[in-house]
């Protein structure tokens, strides 16, 4: 897991190495083990290390084979790595290092635009092809690492976060309305190429773009996920579909073992990191270190769920630590959580994710978390009511859009209303987009492949990788997401929700945990807007640098102090927080 960045000129000038710098020292905390910069005339790459895999120099980035006449940057962990590399070899292939970042520089070079198709795991790479002047880059199915750029007639800039980008200079800050209708309507999800910021966009997930010599580029989308079910997909019994993703959630968790350095997991006390526990123990891991936070109870509500996580780590045996945050420090974190966020992200457990993150980088450098569960198996609570809905787009958008845009522009000033209704647009389209047969799986497929990409799976990058800890997402195994889309939708929903998962989770681990109330990751103290809290998002509306720039009406921010807690989102998020949550990162990075 590591940081990466550079710049490509079209005009022939030289590549700036003092933005190259800047960015490599804006992404520190994403690579703290090593950095380096490699610049040759038109083009400069800049990467931060956090060394997992071959953790000798060996592995240093960039990566440059003067022999193949490629150098690269890379982020994520390749984990059928060593398959790919032994393929290779069969080819003449020959290898200095034991890295999976040497085995995409050379599947890059054997296979080109195929690679990323051979890949299995989480990545972002940028490549740099010395005989024709062409870069390439490129994400991962599902958007685990991010891979943010700016774009000029002279140039283009990339990053693995929007700060760096930001830090670099000579970048268009101004706020993006689209961005904004985005952030204030779709429950703060802004999916490329936006971003809240005008001059910085990122690349969308699964796809693979080359650019030219001269700046111009091809978008190539290399996979898609089809909810399509075959006759023997119909013909498959319930007993079957348990034993098939069960198969690949063993393997999805295994793969995810992969590394030169232990291994922990974060464990919630949920049914998703309770079963990678219990199959990793399944498979003979012992002395597994395992993680849980809670926070001090407010307003008669509970902040841990330790009692759960107990249940599994004494069942198991893991070296377990509990961590108990008192309210003070989540609080004195929270300015340090909102600065590691690369885009506003509105969830209370952000604080939670970059706590639990400090303490276990202190044991760990690598940790599996359950992650994704609840989008790929139908985990959340407003999934049985689309199941049948007839009028899925307008159902979708009751339960998930904070605000329609008639109402938005009565919160924020018309100066900074985008023109078209993008929000709307963009859910129409990925609803009605062939490859998903009910309502149900055309839910589950925005919330997979856009919702999850640029809320919960960003939120654990950013927070895990502010302490230079690499997150690993097993239910998130493109094979494994695979095989769940074409699950029946009434074994997703039974059990209430998640039916196959539990199914296959009553074989491995304690039915106590599987038959609780499902659970979040709760901190109550921003939950319910008051105190030092309140206060805060008070100095930040109500400061000369939010009043300059004009986003909301006053009358509506009157109307959220006057009583925080009665403006309740559709999701359950308040929207003080909202608000205020955006103008404090953007002060944070100052914008």
């Amino acid at each position: 897991m590591c940081g990466l960045c550079g710049e490509i000129t079209f005009d022939g000038s030289p590549a700036s190495v003092e933005a190259i710098e800047a960015m490599t020292c804006a992404m520190v905390p994403r690579g703290p083990d090593a950095g380096g910069i490699v610049s040759r005339g038109s083009f400069a790459f800049g990467h931060r290390r956090l060394r997992i895999i071959d953790l000798s120099e060996r592995g240093q980035q960039p990566m440059v084979d003067s022999e193949l006449g490629i150098t690269l940057v890379f982020n994520g962990c390749i984990y059928n790595h060593k398959e790919l590399r032994a393929e290779l070899e069969t080819k003449g292939y020959r290898f200095f290092s034991t890295s999976d970042t040497e085995v995409v520089l050379k599947s890059w070079h054997a296979w080109g635009r195929e690679a990323p198709r051979r890949f299995n795991g989480m990545f972002a790479f940028v490549v740099y092809e010395r005989d024709t002047g062409r870069v390439a880059m490129g994400r991962d199915r599902l958007g685990i690492k991010p891979l943010y750029y700016s774009k000029t007639d002279k140039r283009v800039r990339f990053a693995s976060t929007l700060p760096a980008l930001v830090s670099a200079g000579d970048v268009d800050t101004a706020l993006d309305p689209v961005g904004l209708a985005l952030y204030m309507t779709f429950h703060a999800v802004v999916p490329p190429p936006h971003t809240i910021l005008r001059g910085i966009r990122k690349l969308p997930a699964a796809t693979l773009r080359v650019i030219e010599p001269d700046g111009t580029f091809k978008d190539e989308q290399y996979w898609d996920l089809s909810f399509k079910r075959s006759a023997e997909d119909l013909a498959t019994s319930d007993s079957e579909w348990k034993d098939r993703v069960g198969a690949a959630l063993r393997r999805a968790v295994d793969r995810r073992m992969i590394a030169d350095v232990p291994v922990g997991v974060l464990l919630s006390g949920g049914v998703d990191s309770s079963l990678i526990v219990g199959l990793l123990a399944e498979a003979g891991q012992q002395h597994l270190k395992t993680f849980s936070i809670g926070f001090e109870a407010a307003h008669g509500e509970a902040g841990d769920e330790f009692i759960y996580s107990d249940i599994i780590a004494k069942h198991f045996g893991t070296d377990h630590t509990k961590i108990m945050i008192p309210t003070s420090d989540m609080l004195e974190a929270l300015p340090q959580t909102i600065a590691a966020m690369s885009e506003p992200m509105v969830s209370y457990d952000n604080v939670g994710f970059y706590l639990l993150s400090r303490e276990v980088a202190k044991h760990v450098k690598v940790v599996q978390s359950g992650q994704g569960a609840d989008e790929v198996f139908a985990g959340y609570h407003w999934y049985p009511k689309l199941a049948n809905s007839n009028h899925v787009l307008t159902d979708y958008k009751a339960l998930f859009f904070d605000r329609g845009r008639e109402k938005l522009a009565s919160h924020i000033n018309a100066a900074w209303m985008a023109e078209e209704d993008e929000p709307a647009r963009l859910v129409e389209a990925h609803l009605s987009k062939d490859g998903a047969e009910t309502p149900l799986d055309r839910a589950l497929r925005i919330d997979t492949t856009v919702m999850l990409v640029d809320d919960p799976v960003k939120r654990v990058d950013n927070m895990t990788m502010a302490w230079g800890l690499e997150a690993r997402v097993p239910f998130l195994d493109h094979e494994l997401v695979e095989l769940a889309a074409r699950v029946p939708p009434e074994m997703k929903l039974k059990d209430e929700g998640k039916g196959v998962l539990k199914d296959v989770a009553r074989d491995v681990i304690p039915s106590s945990v599987i038959d609780r109330p499902k659970g979040y990751f709760p901190v109550p103290a921003l939950k319910y807007i008051d105190g030092p809290v309140l206060e805060m998002t008070r100095d930040a509306l109500s400061s000369q640098a939010a009043n300059d720039r004009g986003l909301f009406q006053p009358t509506y921010l009157d109307n959220l102090f006057s009583d925080p807690k009665s403006h309740i989102t559709p999701l359950r998020g308040s929207e003080l927080w909202q608000c205020a949550l955006l103008e404090l990162w953007l002060q944070s990075h100052n914008l």
